[in-house]
């Protein structure tokens, strides 16, 4: 058998018609689901509080429970105060879920719409079937390193909320991730039912790095050698996404020569292979040193003097 309504209420049983409505709309705001999302407990409540309403909240069916014609649950009471009769038996019917709290009392349209609109932030009346919840939108910058390899960050979600956000190597600058079920909860409809969570969407925004340049999968560098090195060739250090690894350059390396990483660019994924970092040479003269430019100046003499003895024979 269902608690007193007055308890369940709790107004006495000579509270006014006003008295009464206040407490259920009180009540009916505190315990809503969409204030308490996954709490079973005042789900129950909730729910307990629209059947007391919808005994109290009618004039007729109140007057029948003062006098014990009818049971907290509207049912007629037999002729030694046991309750019988189905659903729909005698007077009032049986509670069918949350909408019962309304079919025998005397709230207006207003009155439903102030209670509502306390409830979902907006007027109106609940719709009978279950809202999905609103997406939430944001944006997040990563790195080109970040992109590179694939990443994991904690976003907040407000209210407390954080949610763990898997981006995938490789994710193009603008693309949006798509969160299931972690936006705003959504609205229960008449019965109960919960309705599905909205989405979080999230715009990924990836900085344009100064050292990295992206073509498709493969990553460019340019990387400085000094003239020896591009002479007498020689080990380079080359820093990678992945980390710092050692580059074998040939003898007579000339500026934009390419040096391929195999599987140094973007990361490998389920549906895609590991990209390249090409590598190109510039080479950065340096400090040059007086040998070297004496060695340079008497080579470019000779030369100089080779051609005007050419110069000559032909005359």
């Amino acid at each position: 058998m269902a608690t007193d309504p007055y308890k369940v209420l709790g107004v006495s049983n000579t509270a006014t018609d006003k008295e009464i409505r206040s407490a259920y709309r009180r009540l009916v705001k505190q315990y809503h689901p969409d204030r308490n999302p996954g709490d079973i407990k005042a789900e129950e409540r909730f729910k307990e509080i629209g059947k007391a309403y919808e005994v109290l909240g009618d004039e007729e069916k109140r007057g029948q429970f003062d006098r014990g014609e009818i049971d907290a649950d509207g049912q007629p009471r037999g002729p030694f105060g046991g309750g019988f009769g189905g659903a729909g038996a005698g007077p009032g019917g049986g509670f069918g879920g949350f909408g019962g709290g309304f079919q025998g009392g005397s709230f207006t349209a207003e009155d439903l719409g102030d209670i509502f609109g306390g409830a979902f932030g907006g007027g109106g009346f609940r719709s009978a079937r279950p809202r999905r919840g609103e997406d939430l939108h944001g944006e997040l910058r990563i790195s080109m390193e970040e992109c590179a390899l694939g990443t994991r960050r904690e976003v907040s979600l407000g209210g407390g909320r954080e949610v763990s956000v898997g981006i995938p190597a490789g994710i193009e600058d603008g693309k949006t991730l798509r969160l299931k079920g972690k936006g705003e909860p959504g609205q229960p409809g008449m019965d109960g039912r919960p309705g599905p969570a909205g989405d979080v969407l999230l715009k990924v925004h990836v900085a344009e790095d100064p050292y990295y340049k992206r073509e498709g999968r493969d990553l460019r560098v340019v990387q400085d050698i000094d003239l020896a090195t591009a002479i007498l060739g020689g080990k380079i250090h080359v820093r990678t996404p992945a980390g710092t690894v050692a580059l074998k350059v040939k003898p007579h390396s000339d500026s934009g020569t390419i040096l391929r990483l195999s599987g140094r660019g973007i990361a490998e994924t389920k549906t895609h292979p590991a990209g390249n970092l090409l590598v190109s040479l510039r080479i950065v003269l340096g400090t040059i040193s007086p040998e070297l430019e004496a060695l340079i100046r008497r080579e470019a003499e000779e030369k100089e003097a080779q051609e005007a003895e050419t110069e000559a024979n032909k005359g």
